[in-house]
This record gives structure tokens, C-alpha cells and sequence, in this order.
């Protein structure tokens, strides 16, 4: 038996990186146009403005809530990782985040010491106490805490006009949904210069450790990246069919789900074939025996 599944390893494994591949690329490309088509999804998504200024002027709460100015973070001395979510978002946003955290524990680099992190929500609903919240869980999670790294963390709020001039300057769109109460939006985050310039685009999720360190060095050093290939997760998808939306977790988890299940029965398939076969020619090489004459 172990050594029909030893046969049986490489076509299965085959199979499965081409659907893993197959429901990549479902996943982690721009949707099919009936999704894009409809009215919401249009005003989603992330732009690239490489080079753009963000507005140092624009003022927001930070999660003590004293009132600060975006400029107040642009030191000339550190590159910053500018994360737009909402803090209140069921699935997507703590996705990204959560994300960014893993990477940046895996860093040669100190939040606080070598680079910021200012994390600025989109619903002007939210409060400086829902970011203090916030700000204490990322810090819980990021292993490497100082003195540093609290205070180069920052988790804002802001008015609707702040956060619109904010998200025009960087190209982050974004849509509210009243029947929902949530946002539809993109997934990714940006890194700017020392002095508030946008410098790289890091979209979807998983992000790259050797990406993330090379841009951050570079940003650093005043340096503007080269567009990249955009490959947007989306917080909300459309389903025609009952004409609601719905988290793009759940696509997610469909994909996975039917991709365990074939690649569960291709298995199963393949291996009692084989052992289906090898009895057939046991069998058959028994009868040929019995019926040799004896010498």
C-alpha cells in the first residue's frame, strides 16, 4: 500500500500545484468583468501615484486623541509604511494588517528605528479609543516591542474630509455600502519617503520579506520605485445571481475547500486504480503459473 502511494506521489502533487495555480489565479487577479461592472465595485481600488506628495497639512487624531498632522511624521529621517483600513472591517482589513505584521517580525528592521508605520482608518466614524484598541493588539502581536516601536506605530482617525484628501493624494478608493454598513475596497498598502512622498505599492496580501526590506531601503533613501503589477483582493464581491455582496473570504474559502476535495479524490482515485491493477496482474500471473506445464 505505502508503495503504491510513493508511485502515486508526483501525479497527485502535479495535479494539485496545477489547481493550487488555477485557483491562484482566479484569486489573486483583477475580477471578470460582471463583477467590475457593478455600480460600487467601479469606485474600488488602488492607483498608483508614485511620486505624488502626500498633503503634510491634513490633521487627524491619533489613538490618545490629541489632535496631529500628517507632516508631524515625515522626519526627513525614516521611511514610513502608510496602511489605509478601517478598524471596524469584519475580515479584510485585519487580513492586511495581520499580514504586515508577520512580515515586518520577520525584518532585519525596527518599527521606530528604521521605518514608521501610520495606519490611518477610512470611516470617520471611528474613534481614537477603537485605534488605541488597535494599536495595542498590532504591538502585542509584533515581536520586536521598545519604547521605539509604540511610538513609531501610529493608529488614526480622522474627519471625511481628511481622510478624502488623504486617500485621493495616494490613489486608495474606496466605497461605503449603507445596506451593509461596510466598505468595499482594496487590499495593500504603500511606502513613502522620509519626507512624504510616495514611493512603492505593495497590493493583495502575503507580502514579500526581501520586497518589503529592499523597498523600505530604498524608500529610505528618497528613492521612487517603478509601478508594479497590480493584483487586487477585493473586501466585497457581487454575485449576480442574488444580487447581493458578499466578504471575499468566502470565495476564498470556496476555492480552497474544492481544491482539498479534488485533489483528495484525484488521490484516492489514482491509488485504488493502481491497487485495483497490480491485483488484476497478480491474478493473472498466478493463472499463467498454473496453467505452465510442470517441468
Amino acid at each position: 500500500m505505502l508503495r503504491a502511494i510513493g508511485h502515486l506521489r508526483l501525479p497527485v502533487f502535479v495535479a494539485m500545484a496545477l489547481l493550487a495555480r488555477s485557483a491562484a489565479a482566479q484569486i489573486h487577479t483583477e475580477p471578470k468583468p460582471v463583477f467590475l461592472n457593478t455600480p460600487i465595485l467601479q469606485e474600488v481600488g488602488i492607483d498608483q501615484k508614485l511620486a505624488a506628495q502626500v498633503p503634510a497639512d491634513l490633521t487627524f487624531k491619533d489613538e490618545s486623541g490629541r489632535d496631529v498632522k500628517l507632516g508631524g511624521y515625515f522626519t526627513g529621517k525614516r521611511p514610513i509604511v502608510l496602511t489605509l483600513v478601517y478598524y471596524r472591517c469584519p475580515m479584510l482589513c485585519t487580513m492586511v494588517l495581520n499580514d504586515v505584521v508577520r512580515t515586518i517580525n520577520a525584518l532585519p528592521m525596527t518599527v521606530g528605528k528604521d521605518f514608521d508605520i501610520v495606519t490611518v482608518s477610512f470611516d470617520p466614524r471611528e474613534t481614537p479609543d477603537l485605534a488605541a484598541k488597535k494599536k495595542k493588539q498590532y504591538l502585542h502581536m509584533y515581536h520586536n516591542k521598545s519604547s521605539d516601536s509604540e511610538n513609531g506605530w501610529h493608529f488614526l482617525t480622522g474627519s471625511e474630509q481628511s481622510i478624502r484628501n488623504l486617500t485621493e493624494a495616494v490613489g486608495f478608493k474606496y466605497a461605503y455600502d449603507a445596506k451593509f454598513d461596510q466598505y468595499a475596497h482594496a487590499s495593500g498598502f504603500m511606502l513613502l519617503t522620509p519626507d512624504g512622498t510616495v514611493s512603492k505599492y505593495f497590493y493583495g496580501r502575503d507580502y514579500n520579506v526581501k520586497d518589503m526590506r529592499l523597498g523600505l531601503v530604498e524608500a529610505g533613501g528618497g528613492k521612487i520605485g517603478t509601478p508594479v503589477e497590480k493584483v487586487m483582493l477585493y473586501c466585497f464581491h457581487y454575485d449576480p445571481a442574488t444580487g447581493k455582496y458578499s466578504l471575499a473570504i468566502t470565495r476564498l474559502l470556496k476555492v480552497a475547500a474544492a481544491l482539498t476535495l479534488v485533489a483528495l479524490g484525484s488521490f484516492w482515485f489514482l491509488m485504488i486504480r493502481r491497487e485495483r491493477r497490480g491485483k488484476l496482474a497478480a491474478a493473472a500471473t498466478a493463472e499463467a503459473d498454473r496453467a505452465a506445464p510442470a517441468m
